[in-house]
Order: structure tokens, then C-alpha cells, then sequence
């Protein structure tokens, strides 16, 4: 995280180390992206729910799972497939009974955008059906915000809100006013938490995220800074181009995946050439730098 992620900041850091049972209600504004920062920072094993589609080759979603991912069905991935949420229910019911913790994505679908979304009513289901099995879930709202979009190296805000009010929601007539009820708690809530930035506005979001680097620090980091771009040049050339193929919401969520996946990779590329041609003691001392010169570059690079 400390090379993809160039400052991370939060609100309540006490709530990493929270215990279950939780369910952290977000908004969702860079595909899984969002869920890997979120698994990286809390203390706690975190499940996380996941479009339904992604699911749908066995073996896929067999490894999923083993990822701590559920899938959650949307209209548009067909009404034949919404039923299956029950037992995504039934599976986050289990780990809240073993006060596990979950994080669902309360818009139910991702955009890059500055901007909170309609709430779906998926989360308020969700917990009105296990509060009937008698666990005392919590409802924490989440505001996940970025710097951009399509630059490596984030600021990220990570917001942490109130738990909801339960009994202002159990207290209402019918089921329907329940899920209103609680769709206008966290929808308050999470208004506060995500900002809200129009297009293009790089004024606000510098004053949001940008972080300043003294002088002598740009002076210190300078030359590890040039040899980490150069070093990792080839590689990220080649992911960029990648990730440009699939959708711009996923572009950010798949340059960091295929980073993490083909770094090991790479790393030991590096290293086996300068054993080849600069002998071992310099090869060395390349590959045990390669890291902090990838994380001095991203320090130094634009921010918005």
C-alpha cells in the first residue's frame, strides 16, 4: 500500500481495529480497488461483496471466495440471478454470527465519479434480515474518496461515520418504511462523508487531497525518484496499456491488480539481468532498492 497509495488518511483509525458484528455500508467510486484498500488497512479478517457476474465460471468463483469475496446479483446480470442473494445473505449472516465483518457497496455499482450515487435497497435488507435472527449487527457508513482516477500512486480519504440508528428503524409500520428509514440514515450520513466534486475541478480536489512535500525532502528523494521511474518504466508501460483495453471505472482497480500480480515477476527479471551483467553484490543492491525507489517516485509525481 505505501507504493500505490501515496497518503492515506482516516478520520476514526480506531475503527480498523473494530470487532464484529459490522457491516460497513460505502459508496463505491473505483471498482475493487476500494474493497483491496479496505482488506489492506483493517486489522480484522473483511468480507467483502462483489458484482454477481464475476462469479460465474466455477472455478473463478470458487478463488473468489477463497478471497473473502461474495457475490451480490444486480438486475442488469439478470433477474434469474437475484434469487442467489439469499444465500450471499445466509453466507454474510454466518460470518456476523461469528462477529465477522463485511463491507457492501450501498450504490450497488461503481463509477469514477465525485459524486454519492442512489443507494440501492440491498443493505437495508440485509440487515433488517439478520437483526430478525437476533444478531446485534452494526451498520457503520463508509466514505471512500480519491484524488483521481487515473494516476498511480493515491491520496485517498477513508471516512468512518456513526453506526446507525436501530431503533429509529424497527420502530417504523411496515417492512417498506423500514428499508426508507434506513436508506435515509445512511444516505445522511454518507452525504457528509463522500465529497462532492464536479468534473474537472482540480481547485477543489487540490484543496481536498493535495499533499505538499517540503524542499529538502524533493531534494532527498530526487535520484532515488529518477532511478525508480526508469527501473519500473517497462513494466508499468505495459500494465497501463492493459488496463486501457477494459472499461475506464476498472482502468485504476487493474492497474493495481496486475502491479501486485507481475511485480515478483518483474522484480526478479531485474535481478537475474544485473547478476548477468553487473555481477551479484550490484544486482543486490539494485533489487533490495527497487522498492524505495518505486515508492520515492510516486512521492514525487503529480497529484492531481
Amino acid at each position: 500500500m505505501m507504493v500505490y497509495c501515496r497518503k492515506v488518511v482516516i478520520n476514526k483509525p480506531e475503527c480498523l481495529s473494530l470487532k464484529g458484528p459490522v457491516l460497513f455500508a460505502a459508496n463505491h467510486p473505483n471498482s475493487f480497488l476500494d474493497g483491496i484498500i479496505m482488506t489492506t488497512l483493517m486489522e480484522e479478517q473483511l468480507y467483502s461483496l462483489a458484482r454477481g457476474d464475476a462469479f460465474a465460471r466455477k472455478t473463478v468463483g470458487n478463488i473468489l471466495r477463497r478471497m473473502f469475496l461474495l457475490p451480490v446479483y444486480r438486475t442488469n446480470e439478470g433477474k434469474e440471478n437475484l434469487s442467489q442473494n439469499y444465500t450471499t445473505f445466509e453466507a454474510c449472516q454466518q460470518v456476523f454470527a461469528t462477529n465477522g465483518i463485511v463491507l457492501i457497496f450501498s450504490e450497488g455499482g461503481s463509477a469514477n465519479e465525485w459524486h454519492l450515487r442512489p443507494l440501492r435497497k440491498g443493505t437495508a435488507r440485509l440487515t433488517t434480515s439478520t437483526w430478525e435472527k437476533g444478531i446485534n449487527l452494526i451498520i457503520i457508513p463508509l466514505g471512500i474518496n480519491y484524488n483521481a482516477f487515473r494516476l498511480f500512486g493515491k491520496n485517498v480519504h477513508i471516512n468512518f461515520g456513526e453506526p446507525l440508528n436501530k431503533q429509529l428503524i424497527i420502530e417504523q409500520e411496515t417492512y417498506g418504511k423500514q428499508l426508507l428509514a434506513f436508506n435515509e440514515q445512511l444516505e445522511s450520513q454518507l452525504r457528509q462523508l463522500v465529497y462532492e466534486v464536479e468534473p474537472g475541478n482540480k481547485a477543489k480536489l487540490k484543496s481536498l487531497f493535495y499533499v505538499p512535500l517540503p524542499m529538502f525532502k524533493k531534494i532527498i528523494l530526487a535520484i532515488p525518484a529518477f532511478i525508480g521511474a526508469i527501473l519500473h518504466l517497462p513494466l508499468y508501460i505495459s500494465v497501463k496499456a492493459v488496463a486501457s483495453l477494459f472499461s475506464n471505472d476498472h482502468y485504476d482497480s487493474l492497474v493495481v491488480a496486475l502491479l501486485m500480480v507481475e511485480y515478483p515477476f518483474y522484480w526478479l527479471l531485474i535481478a537475474l539481468l544485473c547478476t548477468n551483467f553487473l555481477g551479484w553484490i550490484f544486482a543486490l543492491i539494485i533489487a533490495l532498492s527497487m522498492p524505495f525507489c518505486a515508492w520515492a517516485y510516486v512521492q514525487l509525481k503529480r497529484q492531481i
